[in-house]
């Protein structure tokens, strides 16, 4: 008995350590890259750099907001990121659930060349892909933008959500239509609540994919007040004098939208898998 017991806290103490060690390595560098907001610009550059520093101060976010245009970048990155993000959850749930629940012809041939099209880097669309939103008068849009990220996420988006919806069961359905449910109510709220894991991972998934781009951004938007964070905050690093105290700055506020998205869903992630166990 006793071996047992010193196995299972063996295996146990195996898994935290892992989980500690790699919660080390990915926090490591947003801790230090924190801490450097708070030094002095002598200490940033010293040859001898250390965590911690001895005069904390907050003049980098100051300069950040007060001598840039890092403001205008955000509320732009936050409408972008986040009007894709409802657009990319909207339409692959509507196309997830038609593929999985209509017959028609093709319809194996959609869902497997749906997932092919997101192999093909962006580099390698974006300049058909310019050319296309010149032509209709999009470059230089948000609404351009948005296209370009809901259309480079909604393939894998789609692809996830179909496998959910597969899994569910269609006597539910089936039998909320019988109860006198229309078709849109037994979606709304029969299958969409338990396809929510999905539709959590879709939106967290299509949410980093438009914060994060750079590329899109950079060739679609020629407009200063257009642009996105990404690209602002590059802008800052091809400046005659780079100021590594109000980039890093602004790569901690970067970070923390992202961040704060993650953890308002997880949770709600997370229920809807124990959801999904309890009812297997």
């Amino acid at each position: 008995m006793d071996g047992v017991v010193r196995h299972k806290f063996a295996a146990v103490s195996a898994v935290y350590g892992m989980a500690a060690l790699l919660l080390a390595l990915c926090g490591f560098p947003l801790l230090w890259m924190f801490m450097t907001t708070l030094k002095p610009d002598a200490e940033i550059i010293t040859a001898t750099p250390t965590i911690f520093t001895s005069a904390p101060h907050f003049d980098h976010y100051v300069r950040l907001f007060e001598q840039t245009n890092f403001l205008t970048y955000f509320r732009n990155s936050i409408f972008v990121a986040g009007t894709s993000t409802l657009f990319s959850v909207f339409v692959a749930t509507l196309a997830g659930y038609g593929i999985t629940r209509f017959r028609f012809r093709g319809r194996e041939g959609i869902a497997t060349t749906m997932l092919f099209t997101y192999m093909f880097a962006p580099i390698m669309i974006i300049v058909p892909f310019f050319i296309l939103m010149r032509g209709y008068g999009l470059a230089n849009s948000h609404f351009g933008l948005i296209l370009a990220y809901t259309t480079f996420s909604l393939p894998f988006s789609m692809w996830l959500l179909r496998s959910f919806f597969q899994s569910i069961p269609l006597e539910l359905e089936e039998a909320a239509m019988t109860d006198g449910a229309s078709r849109p109510q037994a979606v709304l709220y029969v299958i969409v609540p338990m396809a929510l894991p999905g539709v959590i991972a879709v939106s967290i998934f299509a949410f980093i994919v438009a914060w994060n781009d750079y590329i899109f951004t950079r060739v679609l938007i020629s407009s200063d007040e257009l642009k996105t964070l990404p690209v602002g905050i590059n802008d800052l690093v091809n400046a005659t004098v780079i100021d590594w105290g109000m980039i890093l700055a602004g790569g901690v506020v970067i970070t923390l939208p992202a961040l704060i998205f993650f953890i308002v869903v997880q949770r709600y992630l997370v229920a809807g898998w124990g959801a999904g166990a309890v009812k297997g």
